[in-house]
């Protein structure tokens, strides 16, 4: 159950705005499988919310490979899905329809996110919702990333609003273990073919898709 003194909500983006973690994934196993790692997409999902330059070293540290560059590698990874998303790059279901919720119920709306502000502009801009938000985070530049609660905690104050007056809507487990420990309440939006699994059940609220957001939050603002 959302508790009734939230005041904002905070939106990861690849995989809860845009239908990107497709493209992340296609193009972490194209890279990293250049170097002869042989991942399979199943393997690759296991990183699905950390910072791309995590991803690189976390695999890395399992099979190494030579001439090794993390920030080379990050990039080419980075360059191809800003390709893809400028390509192909639309909404997840429901998200112009959570927005629009949250401005009407007078809820403050935040972004944060794993990815850098290079990704950020290009679906911003692609699905034209930049308007929407009164603070976007992104833990490029930070020490940790998720699941560490700093990208949340920084959006939090950006926003004005406390943690625990937030709700924080996540695709990722990462994600989710992020927005928990920045003590916020959680919804959890799962791709499809993972929503059986156990672990979504640390999430407050789990939802088949946003489309479903604006009515969860409307009943917590009629409470």
């Amino acid at each position: 159950m959302v508790s009734t003194q939230i005041k904002a909500v905070i939106f990861d983006m690849d995989g809860v705005l845009i239908d990107s973690e497709p493209a992340w994934q296609l193009a972490e196993q194209t890279v990293l499988n250049s170097f002869g790692l042989n991942l399979s997409l199943e393997e690759i999902e296991q990183t699905t919310g950390l910072r791309i330059d995590h991803v690189v070293s976390y695999w890395y540290q399992r099979f190494p490979w030579p001439n090794y560059d993390n920030t080379v590698t990050a990039n080419k990874i980075v360059n191809e899905v800003i390709a893809q998303i400028n390509a192909n790059g639309e909404p997840m279901r429901g998200v112009i329809e959570s927005l629009d919720a949250c401005k009407r119920l007078g809820l403050k709306i935040g972004l944060a996110t794993s990815s850098s502000s290079l990704i950020i502009e290009a679906v911003l801009h692609k699905l034209a919702i930049g308007h929407y938000f009164d603070a976007i985070e992104s833990a490029e530049n930070l020490e940790y990333g998720k699941p560490h609660p700093e990208v949340y905690l920084n959006c939090a104050k950006g926003l004005g609003v406390p943690p625990s007056q937030c709700i924080a809507i996540e695709d990722s487990f990462n994600g989710l273990i992020a927005a928990r420990a920045a003590s916020m309440q959680t919804v959890a939006i799962p791709a499809p073919h993972t929503v059986n699994q156990p672990k979504w059940i640390i999430a407050h609220n789990q939802l088949a898709h946003a489309g479903l957001l604006p009515a969860l939050l409307e009943r917590t603002a009629s409470c």
